[in-house]
């Protein structure tokens, strides 16, 4: 596969120093986008007898280095500040909505359905049904498509989807000897077989089993993978330092614009008012550099500067008929069209997703790439950004391995994650896709432009991708 891939790479002509080209390209070019945008053609991808789904609203607590200030509290804390930042912003009243639906990762066990414990924290209507999904760091993207599906089937005219993860108290397990003999002497009847089965504990018995950001089916981790992906695609550590630097740089600059309009200010019990994101830390490519390889030493390429650090955050969106949005007063933000799961080889192609994603999506709206005002991708690493940059511009990989003509082509940079992304804003895995989703609709408002696109990858494989069109202004 890697060598296979290699070749691929002499046919995608990324010079080593796009990033910093491309990066004081983006920081300019935002009334040159608008002028674009403006003379595009503004046909619209809403269809006959379907209906329109909007986005109303989308809010998240500020995401924060696991560890720090949100350390004492509890995943459905998070969740529950969001659904009460969503309330507050949009007044919608607490019995109005027909479904919770939130994401999750890690799962704390005391509240396995996170959604309905935070619902009914926030204040919702205990007659609102609510239920959590998983599906890696796309968890709160499937959230939002399940609510979408529920809209368009006529099941519910309003839900709110969202995600959380909390990574900064997670659930840590004995053995699994231990856990049977304790299970066993939970089921002891006697005083004898309760001593017999504690006479059976060994030292190794007390062994935790911590949880790990690996694969399942490959017991590998995701920076090993995010490592080997870069070293198949011939991505360079002065690349994906490059690209990092880039992520702060602009998520820095839109911070302090005040563009990260989503973020709700969160009273954590005991500490003050949390307002803003603290992992964004713009640096230098001389302070990156002597960062050592985290996953494949001595020779490896990803560290943890050019990698998504590990976040605590909660995100939630108002997701409504367009009918029902107008009905109740609101004026939506965007619409929520056409969007594709795609899933590929977990071992060679785990962090793939935005390259098989991308064109199927655009294909399903009748898109090109030249129609997209708007990218938004995961940044999971930058090695694995660089890797789908270079996938989507060749010719070879798209007709070796996915059975397409010609490749679909690399989004323009200075359309590229505007904002900053994953690697600097930060990624609490169940609740980066109600980020990126908002990011998109606030982008096109501010821009003037017409069309968004979202992609991500996710563990397993897996992918998704989705087109969000611009609510007239």
């Amino acid at each position: 596969m890697a060598t296979m891939l290699l070749k691929s790479v002499r046919c995608s002509p990324v010079s080593s120093t796009w990033a910093v080209q491309f990066a004081a390209r983006s920081l300019g070019t935002t009334a040159q986008l608008h002028a674009q945008a403006q003379a595009k053609s503004k046909k619209t991808l809403a269809r006959p007898g379907v209906k329109n789904v909007v986005l109303v609203e989308g809010v998240r607590t500020p995401f924060l280095l696991s560890g720090t200030t949100y350390a004492d509290l509890m995943p459905h804390d998070l969740a529950r500040a969001a659904l009460q930042g969503l309330l507050h912003k949009t007044g919608i009243p607490k019995d109005a909505v027909d479904y919770i639906i939130y994401g999750t990762v890690i799962q704390e066990v005391k509240t396995s359905n996170v959604a309905r414990e935070a619902a009914l924290g926030a204040g919702f209507s205990d007659k609102i049904p609510a239920h959590t999904v998983t599906m890696a760091c796309i968890s709160s993207n499937q959230a939002m498509t399940s609510a979408v599906g529920l809209i368009a089937a006529g099941q519910c005219d309003s839900v709110v989807a969202g995600g959380v993860e909390f990574m900064s108290d997670v659930p840590i397990r004995h053995s699994r000897k231990m856990r049977k003999t304790m299970l066993s002497l939970n089921k002891a009847k006697t005083l004898g077989q309760r001593l017999g089965l504690i006479g059976s504990i060994r030292m190794g018995h007390f062994a935790p089993e911590l949880p790990a950001v690996a694969e399942f089916s490959t017991a590998e981790t995701m920076g090993h993978s995010a490592d080997r992906l870069a070293a198949a695609f011939g991505v360079s550590r002065v690349e994906q330092d490059e690209f990092a630097l880039r992520s702060h740089s602009l998520a820095k600059k839109a911070q302090d614009e005040g563009l990260l309009q989503d973020v709700i200010p969160f009273k954590v019990p005991g500490r003050d008012i949390v307002s803003k994101d603290n992992g964004i830390r713009p640096s230098s490519m001389e302070q990156l550099a002597k960062l050592r390889p985290a996953f494949v030493k001595p020779h490896g390429t990803v560290t943890a500067a050019n990698s998504s650090f590990l976040t605590d955050g909660a995100s939630a969106v108002l997701i409504m008929s367009e009918e029902k949005a107008l009905a109740m007063g609101y004026k939506p933000k965007a619409y929520l069209r056409d969007f594709v799961y795609v899933s590929q080889d977990p071992k060679d192609q785990l962090l793939l997703g935005p390259t098989y994603g991308t064109p199927k999506v655009l294909e399903r709206a009748g898109l090109t790439m030249n129609d997209i005002d708007v990218f938004e991708f995961h940044e999971a690493f930058a090695g694995q950004i660089m890797a789908n940059l270079k996938a989507m511009d060749s010719d070879w990989f798209a007709q070796t391995y996915m059975g397409r003509k010609s490749k679909v082509g690399t989004p323009p940079m200075e359309k590229f994650n505007n904002w900053g992304g994953s690697l600097s804003l930060g990624h609490p895995f169940g609740a980066t896709g109600c980020r990126l989703v908002t990011t998109v609709a606030h982008r096109l408002q501010k821009d003037g432009g017409q069309y968004g696109l979202v992609a991500a990858c996710a563990a397993g494989g897996q992918g998704h991708a989705m087109v969000i069109e611009a609510y007239p202004q």
